[in-house]
């Protein structure tokens, strides 16, 4: 398995963009409950393709098509738990497979992504935190989730998009009793606070003191307000990952964006003067965004 801390540690990595916002660009309609999931069964190969644009564009990171995989949204379209779980495998091994056809695999990356309760409702709740289960509900809900893509040979579980303390407490016990692979715990907050209108320091401080958490940082989070949470998420002590969205809006009714892009690269470099090892994108950040900050990085020259 890749160092993936070790790759933290010497800062400027960069990570991917918004994998279904590249499945969108290639002409796949996502607007069903299981969004980009739906094409570990539908189509692989997509999802290959779109981890090799992120690959080609200059990330170093494949974020895996798991978001919104979940026991129980594959079971309401159909499928078996063990089919469930099959998919969830395949994942990691699409990303992984997208890494071989690179010139340098040895310097990429997999991280598995274990998106939050709410997009598994696809209600949206994932930007609200407003949740009809407990901390032991979280993590009866994550932990047969977690187990499977712990064992399917990511580098590293990429927790994101997580909205409210309750959830953080959750994963970060499941995480502790997992064994042998690190995770990254990134939140996604609005003005400053979790979207649970929660302080992000707490969340961070309880990821302080967990061996598994390797890096901290938020997602799925306005560009512009990235640079103020980086040194709140630093202060954990672990090194710091900031991918914001494009700032545009999502509606959970019409499962459709609204507004405009936000993200620019010149936002890049205060991410790292704040103290970011590793930036990248999230919905609706695109490889063309994210060669931008690769271009960016690399003309900066070496890692702060």
């Amino acid at each position: 398995m890749a160092d993936f801390a070790g790759a933290l540690a010497e800062g400027g990595l960069v990570l991917d963009g918004g994998l279904a916002t590249e499945l969108e660009a290639q002409g796949h309609d996502l607007s069903d409950a299981l969004w980009s999931a739906r094409l570990l069964a539908d189509d692989p190969h997509a999802v290959v393709a779109a981890h090799r644009a992120f690959y080609a564009a200059g990330a170093r990171v494949a974020t895996t098509a798991s978001y919104q995989a979940s026991f129980g949204g594959f079971a309401a379209a159909g499928l078996s738990r063990e089919e469930a779980a099959a998919l969830m495998r395949r994942s990691v091994r699409l990303a992984d497979q997208a890494r071989a056809g690179m010139p340098a695999p040895g310097s990429l990356f997999v991280a598995a992504s274990v998106g939050p309760y709410g997009a598994s409702l696809a209600d949206g709740s994932e930007y609200t935190g407003a949740y009809d289960l407990d901390v032991l509900g979280l993590r009866a809900f994550h932990r047969p989730r977690l187990e499977v893509l712990a064992e399917a040979g990511a580098d590293v579980l990429a927790v994101e998009t997580m909205p409210c303390l309750a959830e953080v407490e959750a994963l970060l016990e499941e995480l502790a009793r997992l064994d042998g692979i690190p995770a990254w715990l990134s939140l996604t907050c609005a003005g400053g606070r979790t979207r649970r209108g929660e302080d992000p320091a707490e969340a961070f401080a309880m990821a302080a003191d967990v061996d598994a958490v390797v890096a901290v940082g938020v997602n799925c989070t306005a560009p512009g307000e990235v640079a103020e949470l980086v040194p709140v998420a630093a202060a954990s002590g672990k090194p710091v990952l900031a991918y914001p969205n494009s700032g545009e809006g999502w509606d959970a009714r019409t499962r459709s964006w609204t507004g405009d892009s936000a993200f620019t690269v010149g936002q890049v470099t205060g991410w790292l003067d704040a103290g970011a090892s590793a930036v990248g994108g999230c919905c609706r950040v695109g490889p063309a965004d994210i060669a931008a900050v690769a271009g960016a990085l690399s003309a900066s020259g070496p890692p702060r």
